[in-house]
């Protein structure tokens, strides 16, 4: 036999319709042992139900990549962004937090191909189901191209990409700064050439991430503390190949700018030759790889002896013929000087005498030559006209052969002499 619980009915008899206790205790046996929503008394919550929602969902989908056309995209001023996925026949709400669109290239556009890595989930505030999108790739390398075109825009409404702008990397540096990461390839790659070339070149590493989130921040301040040092000549910026991926630090806006603010002039080596990055367009040299970028960098010490040997062999040379050629010049220019200093004497001869030609047919001395006489007062004065005379005055006469003391006896104004008479 098995015992009864309570007033529980007997098993294969139902309760009377009259048997209020045997009622109640079955109702309060039907609460207790339901299921959680399977009555009004232990109904969901909607927060609980979307919650449970959410956890069956994310349970079943794991973090996944899914293919479809862009519409709808709106960046919210919060940062996040919210589009739709869609394809001919089905669309999914998305969403990418503001936290993760630094992990994207660009925005996408609206009817862009797109593959997508996220969670499918639930937006309990909405009841919506929604696909948080980590990552983001378009067909080809449309978010990449995008993104690389208007950081290049930008860069060159500001001048930065200008030809012009562009340094020359000094011919013979004694002190490299490369900026790259201490573990890679191109670093060693970097160190052997410049070994090769120069040994008496000082290398020196300045450690930067180059690849992963945390590059661009790592590069920008490693040019930094290059530029605050200011002891090197030149520096080298860049790393070995990769992916796309791999590569976009370089492709950063932060760490193109930190390149053209750098006071040294600076060679970029990215990737392989035919990797070319925002960084190899505002560096002052763009070398196609970290070994050719120490190529360019040092000169190989015996050419530079050789080339030493010639410039002095040319300066030499240079010197003497300029002093064979001055040498001429002084010895032309002195029989130059010479012959038109004579022509200048002469000339200043010439005038002289013709001054004093003038001089002499002008002078007293000649007028009285030709007979003629000078009266003067007893002070040595001229007497030019009959009205300086006055009766009874002595004065001289100034003849060509001696002088004549003579006194006024009358002065008649006026009347001009006679050809034979007398002055006094």
């Amino acid at each position: 036999m098995t015992a009864r619980r309570g007033n529980a009915p007997r098993r294969g008899t139902a309760p009377s319709l009259f048997d209020g206790a045997a009622v109640e205790g079955a109702a309060a046996l039907s609460v207790r042992d339901a299921a959680p929503g399977d009555s009004p008394e232990t109904a969901f919550s909607v927060a609980a139900l979307m919650q449970m929602a959410k956890e069956v969902l994310e349970g079943a989908f794991p973090p996944l990549w899914i293919r479809g056309e862009v519409s709808n995209f709106t960046p919210h001023r919060n940062g996040h962004w919210y589009f739709t996925l869609k394809d001919a026949t089905a669309a999914v709400s998305c969403v990418v937090w503001s936290r993760d669109t630094a992990r994207i290239p660009a925005p996408p556009d609206d009817g862009m191909q797109v593959m997508a890595q996220g969670q499918l989930s639930i937006y309990p505030a909405r009841g919506q189901m929604q696909f948080m999108v980590r990552a983001m790739e378009a067909e080809g390398e449309g978010l990449w191209r995008k993104a690389f075109e208007a950081t290049r825009a930008r860069l060159e409404k500001d001048g930065l990409l200008d030809p012009a702008r562009k340094r020359p990397i000094p011919r013979f540096p004694q002190r490299v700064a490369v900026v790259t990461s201490p573990d890679g390839a191109a670093l060693h790659d970097i160190r052997s050439v410049i070994a090769r070339r120069n040994p008496s070149v000082d290398v020196i590493v300045v450690p930067a991430a180059v690849q992963g989130e945390t590059a661009p921040a790592s590069l920008v301040a490693a040019l930094e503390r290059v530029a605050r040092w200011r002891a090197a000549d030149v520096v080298i910026v860049g790393r070995g190949g990769g992916s796309r991926e791999d590569l976009w630090a370089f492709n950063d806006e932060a760490v193109a700018r930190a390149i053209a603010a750098c006071p040294i002039p600076t060679i970029s080596a990215v990737g392989h030759e035919v990797d070319v990055t925002i960084a190899d367009l505002v560096a002052d040299l763009r070398a196609a790889t970290p070994s050719a970028a120490a190529e360019a960098a040092v000169p190989v010490l015996d050419e530079l002896v050789d080339w030493l040997a010639t410039l002095r062999h040319s300066m030499t040379t240079g010197v003497q013929r300029r002093v064979v050629l001055a040498r001429r010049e002084l010895t032309r220019l002195a029989r130059d000087l010479s012959l038109r200093a004579t022509r200048s004497v002469e000339r200043r001869r010439a005038r002289v005498q013709h001054v004093a030609a003038r001089i002499d047919a002008l002078s007293p001395l000649n007028t009285l030559a030709r007979g003629y006489a000078v009266a003067r007062d007893a002070h040595g004065r001229a007497l030019g006209s009959a009205t300086a005379f006055k009766a009874g005055q002595a004065f001289a006469l100034i003849l060509r052969d001696g002088e004549v003391d003579a006194t006024v006896t009358a002065v008649r104004p006026g009347a001009p002499p006679s050809a034979g008479g007398a002055s006094t």
